[in-house]
């Protein structure tokens, strides 16, 4: 004869399954309701970036009425830096007076560790126009 204690065991496993499967189904009817919504979504957002597709091509042309200045871009180039120092003859905190930054931000751009700012960019092109007395002149202005 079994003892009472294993029955009450197998009972309460018995009855816990029971309200495991019963809490479990309705999780399962929620995670179901949710994967149906995010693959209407997924399907919604599908249909909407094929629709914007031939739209984003045209609204990405320029305007030809419009009219734009030309904006001058000027190129860093970290070898350059150095070569036109040495041509210039001007030590780091020099060449950095009329750029407007101090020597210390010099030798990371020559090294290439960093890169100068969109606004100083004009004046290290400016450089490359100057001569040994031009530049002595521009720094003895300043």
């Amino acid at each position: 004869m079994p003892k009472f204690a294993t029955i009450l065991k197998g009972e309460i496993a018995r009855v816990a399954r029971k309200e495991i499967k019963a809490e479990s189904a309705a999780l399962r009817a929620t995670s179901a309701k949710f994967r149906t919504d995010i693959a209407a979504l997924k399907r919604q957002l599908a249909a909407l970036q094929k629709e914007l597709k031939p739209t984003a091509k045209t609204s990405n042309r320029p305007d030809p009425s419009e009219e734009k200045a030309p904006e001058s871009r000027h190129r860093f180039s970290p070898r350059g830096l150095p070569y036109q120092r040495k041509r210039l003859g001007l030590s780091a905190e020099a060449l950095g007076k009329p750029v407007g930054v101090s020597g210390l931000s010099i030798y990371p751009w020559e090294g290439g560790k960093a890169r100068p700012r969109a606004k100083h960019l004009p004046a290290i092109a400016a450089l490359k126009t100057l001569g040994k007395k031009e530049a002595a002149a521009v720094l003895a202005t300043r």
